[in-house]
């Protein structure tokens, strides 16, 4: 399968309204001390979105669940990260599950996380999803970690194939507890890389849909810094490109070209079942609620 070509620019203003379009499904990430941003968040981004709370630091669960009661009071849907590394036991995940279930939580994003080493048992997100803990809680839609441009951290030591394994067992395992799912995707820059693996995935029988990354407004410079941090394949190259010349380390990049490419796959291949961006506010609040004041309906 050949990547797509995009000529996003040249189109014609008809493209604004697919734009606008795809964008009324974005939803949001943000950390659980961002929540005091609530304010700006509700003056920019409708009442009734999805917003996922990441969890970095192990320490902040009580933020993570203080965050998700006061989305989810604001008419959001609160959607709390579960890294398997950041969970020391069985008890400790019933405890915080039941915890977020009784602030009215019922969807997760259940994934390994990123720490080189799990304070406790759990390494995988399956493993904590086999524990039966996230059904017994009421959680009624559960999303996993997707890569469109492959993950070091697991590949290096399984090789490629094990990513396509994983999600095949994870999609087996809700199928078989009639839970519905989706993949949220790591953040890249382009489409190409992303629709060659969507069809991979539909190829393979994997058919949950897709939410995918997309970095926020942000300078080169902050852009650089999580394209490293995060293991961004790729994609990212014409950033690290634009990089090297330092007169353009402060120039903010915006994502509109790349959200324009997945509107184009959103509408024209539905098959590949892209539904909808995953911002990610790198640049800051401000500016990535500038950008989508310009382009939304």
């Amino acid at each position: 399968m050949n990547a797509p070509h995009f000529h996003s620019q040249a189109k014609s203003a008809m493209m604004d309204r697919p734009l606008a379009a795809f964008l009324d499904h974005a939803s949001l990430e943000i950390t659980p001390k961002q929540i005091e941003k609530l304010a700006l968040l509700q003056a920019n981004f409708k009442a009734g979105s999805r917003v996922f709370i990441a969890l970095i630091d192990p320490t902040e669960v009580e933020l993570q669940i203080n965050a998700a009661k006061t989305l989810i009071e604001a008419g959001y849907i609160a959607i709390p990260h579960v890294p398997a590394r950041f969970v020391r036991d069985e008890a400790d995940l019933k405890s915080r599950i039941a915890a977020f279930a009784a602030v009215g939580v019922n969807e997760i994003l259940c994934l390994g996380g990123g720490a080189p080493t799990p304070i406790g048992k759990f390494d995988a997100a399956i493993q904590l999803m086999e524990t039966g803990v996230f059904e017994a809680h009421g959680i009624k839609r559960i999303g996993i970690a997707g890569h469109p441009e492959g993950n070091p951290d697991i590949t290096k030591i399984h090789g490629e194939p094990a990513l396509l394994a994983a999600l095949k067992a994870k999609q087996a395992w809700l199928k078989s507890k009639n839970i519905e799912g989706f993949i949220a995707t790591q953040f890249l820059f382009d489409a190409g890389p992303l629709a060659l693996w969507a069809g991979t995935l539909r190829d393979n029988g994997i058919d949950l849909p897709l939410y995918v990354g997309v970095p926020g407004p942000a300078t080169i410079k902050t852009l650089v810094k999580y394209a490293a941090m995060c293991g961004v394949g790729n994609s990212a190259r014409f950033i690290r490109k634009q990089a090297l010349n330092i007169t353009k380390l402060l120039t903010v990049s915006e994502p509109t070209e790349f959200v324009d490419q997945l509107a184009t796959l959103h509408f024209d291949k539905p098959e590949l079942k892209i539904a909808g961006p995953h911002l990610y506010p790198f640049g800051g609040f401000d500016k990535l609620f500038a950008w989508l004041g310009q382009h939304k309906a």
